[in-house]
């Protein structure tokens, strides 16, 4: 390790040197622009005709970062990586002494901007010959070794910068989550619904079962939180007259980091004015073979070894039917005791009392969850699990939420959102009760939610949607962090 930074210190040494030598010829190696009309796909698609030794007579102008270097004698070949790729370059110290000079100053990694004539070589590569040469910025840290790349997959997540370098594949899936996010407000701008912006401080936090990241506010003096969901202030929005809203937002919740979680997340959410979650079914299971086939042209995609079709429609089944199905355990026979036996017999960790409700849903994600590889969503949970929502028509002790599951995940929830007042205000209490008493993730009575729902909200669907897990299903991607261009990582020692 020592050896191994002595070797680095050396190198950032001589690159200091050099960038003196460069000042020294008068070349100012950080200029302010270069007129750049070319790229390394456009010209190597324009060039496919030409046949080995074949030169056009037309003048490109490309810039980028220098990836490798071969020095051989009185010429030059490298290779220069551009956002679309990579293009190799020749210059020749017959054609310019004060070019070839210069080059021999510059190392991979620099970003260089160059103009020339496009050839063929012998081998069959389009290459273009260098006229004009400029520096654009003389880089002073040493690239990861060009074969081995970075192998530590912490520091790909901590320097993305150099991850992206090293390995240029890596942009197609933030591309790909681009045009998601894209695909997402086409979908839901055709059907009128309106995007709208809702607070990341919020003096009272809520819409989720999630402990919150807490700030202070100077001016005010008084705390806030950071969004942990929009819901509340997307349904005080319905309350005004807004019947289809959806916001596309950053939600933090101060928990644990796995594949599937980061403390800081994309969500999206949506409300939808006189539907209830057999409406909104319907509508979230469009809008995700909606994206997949406007991004991948297909609705069937391979997620690591496995293939997920994601068309329409998809498997309804009940939390009871599914532990039926799934495990064969049957929890609308069984009494209480029973239940309470199987908490030892699967070794359940259940956090607060040990209702019906606790039991069945931890049951349920034990049990049945991960089995879960195709589209499918589970209806009818418990109600004590879930304070803002309506409770069924069919059965009382259970909610009209659904919860959408592809590849063993979570992918969503969807709502027949409660609008009546005198018992969601009933429900934020038992909840502001239980946050008293230790349960971190329990909601803050929101006053000024119930009297927006005292003026009248009507009947109303709703849904929060997982970005980065509809990322990672598209992009095949094994991880969160892989999705994000910047996660949640430790601090450095």
């Amino acid at each position: 390790m020592e050896k191994e930074i002595e070797v680095e210190s050396s190198v950032i040494t001589d690159r200091y040197k050099k960038l003196e030598e460069i000042r020294k010829k008068g070349v100012n190696p950080y200029p302010y622009s270069f007129d750049r009309k070319n790229n390394s796909q456009e010209i190597l698609e324009k060039n496919m005709h030409l046949k080995p030794g074949d030169m056009t007579t037309e003048n490109v102008s490309i810039a980028g970062r220098l990836m490798a270097i071969r020095k051989m004698g009185k010429i030059a070949f490298a290779h220069l990586q551009d956002e679309t790729g990579k293009m190799q370059i020749l210059l020749k110290d017959d054609d310019d002494k004060n070019n070839f000079e210069l080059f021999k100053l510059f190392d991979i990694g620099d970003i260089i901007g160059v103009e020339g004539l496009v050839f063929k070589t012998k081998t069959g590569e389009t290459t273009v010959e260098v006229k004009k040469l400029q520096l654009l910025c003389k880089s002073l840290y040493p690239l990861p070794e060009k074969y081995h790349g970075i192998q530590d997959p912490e520091l790909k997540y901590r320097r993305r910068y150099l991850d992206l370098i090293m390995d240029p594949e890596k942009k197609n899936v933030f591309i790909a989550r681009a045009k998601i996010i894209s695909a997402i407000r086409e979908f839901f701008d055709k059907k009128g619904f309106v995007e709208v912006e809702t607070p990341v401080l919020q003096p009272i936090y809520g819409g989720a079962n999630a402990k919150p990241f807490k700030t202070h506010h100077n001016a005010l003096d008084f705390d806030m939180y950071l969004r942990i969901a929009p819901e509340l202030y997307l349904k005080r929005l319905v309350v005004g007259g807004f019947d289809k809203v959806y916001e596309i937002c950053k939600n933090f919740r101060n928990e644990g980091m796995d594949k599937t979680h980061n403390p800081e997340f994309t969500m999206l959410e949506f409300y939808w004015a006189y539907t209830d979650y057999a409406d909104i079914m319907r509508v979230f299971e469009e809008l995700y073979s909606f994206v997949a086939k406007k991004v991948l042209g297909t609705t069937v995609v391979e997620y690591q070894g496995k293939k997920i079709d994601f068309k329409t429609p998809w498997k309804r089944v009940s939390m009871a039917d599914a532990l039926k199905e799934q495990a064969k355990i049957d929890v609308e026979t069984l009494s209480d005791d029973e239940l309470k036996d199987l908490v030892n017999t699967y070794n359940l960790q259940i956090e607060g009392d040990l209702t019906r409700g606790a039991i069945i849903t931890s049951l349920f994600e034990e049990l049945v969850e991960a089995e879960l590889t195709q589209p499918t969503f589970i209806l009818d949970p418990p109600c004590e699990v879930c304070p803002l929502i309506k409770v069924s028509r069919k059965n009382p002790a259970l909610v009209e939420r659904a919860e959408p599951f592809a590849n063993g995940w979570e992918i969503g929830a969807v709502y027949s959102e409660l609008n009546d007042p005198v018992e969601q205000k009933k429900r934020l209490q038992e909840q502001a009760e239980l946050l008293r008493a230790g349960f971190e993730e329990a909601h803050p009575m929101d006053e000024d939610f119930v009297r927006a729902i005292e003026f009248g909200m009507p009947p109303c669907g709703g849904v929060g949607l997982g970005i980065d897990r509809m990322v990672m299903l598209l992009t095949n991607s094994p991880t969160i962090r892989d999705v994000m261009f910047f996660p949640t990582m430790k601090p450095e020692k």
